[in-house]
């Protein structure tokens, strides 16, 4: 072994890898689910935190974006689950002894936040690690906040979203 070499740990077959996928996902987008299911081959189980932003005026309320989520992940065995939080995404990470927090980047503005973010999460909760995961290229341009802004004025979002969420957003803006 060099001095560069790591000792690997053996991992035990009882040892499982968790994630959380925090956001406001108002609503769930197929960018988000792009970085789910890509976080599914990374970690054994993925717990979505839909996270109560007070300075966020939600279109849908916490149950209704909770619901969208666990529609998109029926079929998962269980696999990916849906929570909430209103504190700080890294004590729910802590006390339920999950190791990572799954942030998903579009651009360069995105890093600076994510990065700054995962520096104060570091200092605050140094046991979990931050993993960043690039948006697959089709849905780099898309935001939560720019489809509800074409639903809202019948855009079509149709591949964009879920359809049942975009059936949710008709009956929004309806």
């Amino acid at each position: 072994m060099d001095e560069f070499d790591l000792p690997r740990p053996e991992l035990k077959p009882e040892v499982t890898h968790n994630a959380l996928y925090p956001g406001t996902f108002d609503p769930i987008t197929n960018g988000h689910l792009d970085i789910i299911r890509r976080g599914l081959s990374l970690f054994d189980r993925i717990t979505i935190i839909v996270a109560l932003n007070v300075s966020k005026n939600p279109l849908f309320n916490l149950e209704e974006r909770c619901e969208l989520i666990q529609e998109c992940f029926k079929d998962f065995n269980g696999r990916v689950t849906v929570d909430y939080t209103s504190g700080l995404i890294v004590d729910y990470a802590v006390q339920h002894n999950i190791s990572a927090i799954i942030r998903g980047l579009r651009a360069i503005s995105d890093f600076d936040y994510e990065f700054q973010l995962a520096l104060m999460n570091r200092r605050l909760a140094p046991s979990v690690e931050t993993v960043f995961l690039m948006t697959g290229f089709e849905w780099i341009y898309i935001s939560s906040s720019g489809i509800k802004n074409a639903a809202r004025f019948q855009g079509n979002v149709a591949g964009l979203v879920p359809a049942h969420v975009e059936a949710a957003l008709k009956r929004k803006f309806s």
